[in-house]
């Protein structure tokens, strides 16, 4: 249970390899940031030699999908998070502070980590000679209570739940989702169409520029955030995402939930799952 802005938060993070994919291309990461002085060196005594942590400010989860039938897909995931990791790391003066002055601050910095993962994916691909064949989705929520700022390139999604009503925070970045949009498919055949598995947008992708999609959304006691790659969504319903998040104790077991009703539909992709639930 982490504590985030005065308010607990149940968090838990869970990745599977699938029925039918040769490895894990998937990364996820459940960060508290914190404000920290470590001291060093002091001329106090020894018992004030310890960490001052006035605890978690913000909270930050995301979850990557390297990109199917690329040779590096995993690679590009992993340096997505590590990019972001430390981005933040050293860019905490805007992670931290809820404060409507900065916001755009905040804004700008989490589109300049994206853009800054993206910029680090296609060096690593131009250096060793695999361009367009790594690269990775990613969704990235940072909640400053009472808000959650949604990241998304890609295809992985972000949910939330309010009592039993499962709302989709991100838009599906495929080919299918343009088509439907213009009214050229319905929903339904954007949902089988190969097209959907066409990425519009991915980090690692075509283009040096990258500008990801940022939305926020309130949050109120008692809501859960899903964060998941495409391996979930594509076996398990929005209806049966709601039921099992509506359901479950706690955070680890609607991960575990949601992942045994992925792997006992068939399984053919890697799956992720991130659950926050905020206590009531």
């Amino acid at each position: 249970m982490l504590m985030a802005a005065g308010i607990q938060v149940d968090a838990y993070g869970q990745t599977d390899i699938g029925r039918h994919r040769p490895e894990n291309q998937d990364q996820y990461l459940v960060a508290a940031l914190h404000k920290v002085v470590e001291i060093a060196q002091t001329s106090l005594p020894e018992q004030y030699r310890t960490r001052f942590d006035s605890g978690a400010r913000a909270l930050l989860v995301l979850v990557a999908d390297g990109v199917g039938g690329t040779v590096r897909g995993g690679e590009a995931s992993s340096i997505t998070l590590d990019t972001i990791v430390h981005y933040v790391t050293n860019s905490m003066r805007c992670f931290y502070k809820l404060d409507e002055q900065v916001q755009q601050d905040l804004l700008e910095e989490l589109a300049h980590s994206v853009q800054e993962s993206h910029t680090k994916v296609r060096e690593k691909a131009e250096r060793e000679g695999v361009m367009a064949r790594m690269a990775t989705t990613l969704t990235m929520a940072h909640v400053l209570w009472p808000r959650a700022y949604v990241v998304q390139i890609g295809d992985s999604r972000c949910y939330r739940l309010r009592g039993a009503a499962l709302r989709k925070l991100t838009r599906d970045q495929t080919f299918a989702q343009e088509l439907l949009e213009r009214g050229a498919l319905t929903a339904a055949e954007a949902e089988l169409s190969p097209l959907s598995q066409v990425l519009t947008r991915a980090i690692g992708g075509e283009g040096s520029e990258l500008m990801p999609e940022i939305g926020q959304v309130a949050l109120e006691p008692g809501d859960a955030l899903l964060l998941c790659t495409d391996g979930l969504t594509k076996h398990v319903p929005d209806a049966a995402i709601a039921a099992i998040l509506a359901s479950a104790a706690t955070a680890t077991a609607a991960c575990q939930a949601l992942i045994a009703a992925a792997l006992e539909d068939g399984g053919s992709d890697n799956v992720t799952a991130v659950v926050c639930r905020f206590a009531a």
